[in-house]
């Protein structure tokens, strides 16, 4: 039995690689000025590949937790990059990583919408269209 559908799972999900992103993208802002200091990004395709496997467990008839929630979402992968632009081996490009940080933040309200959208709608269901 699931308690919400899976477009409430999966907007979790999408949230929680938005943060780790935030943090990777913060990080490198933070490292810019430090030697031989090589940027890191959040790989993508790993949280694609981690969540296609745990949809295929849960599809199996396999059911971790009770009301179908995702008890184990999984790490997303945090790769470095390899490429220096500065004489000092730092590999931080500050106008990518300001780019990176405000299409993160468009990614992020619009799943922070979608989401209050989502309750919005389930507070109207239990209040009887009141």
């Amino acid at each position: 039995m699931n308690l919400f559908t899976g477009t409430i799972s999966k907007i979790e999900s999408g949230l929680a690689y938005s943060s780790v992103k935030q943090k990777v993208i913060a990080n490198n802002i933070a490292n810019a000025d430090t030697p031989g200091y090589k940027s890191k990004e959040v790989s993508f395709k790993g949280i694609l590949q981690n969540e296609m496997k745990l949809q295929s467990s849960n599809g199996s008839g396999k059911n971790p937790s009770p009301f179908g929630m995702n008890t184990d979402p999984g790490e997303p992968r945090i790769a470095e990059r390899n490429y220096s632009i500065r004489q000092n081996g730092n590999g931080v490009d500050m106008d990518r990583e300001m780019a990176n940080m405000a299409t993160n933040q468009i990614y992020y309200d619009a799943l922070i919408e979608r989401i209050s959208g989502k309750f919005s709608t389930l507070n109207t269901v239990i209040k009887g269209g009141k």
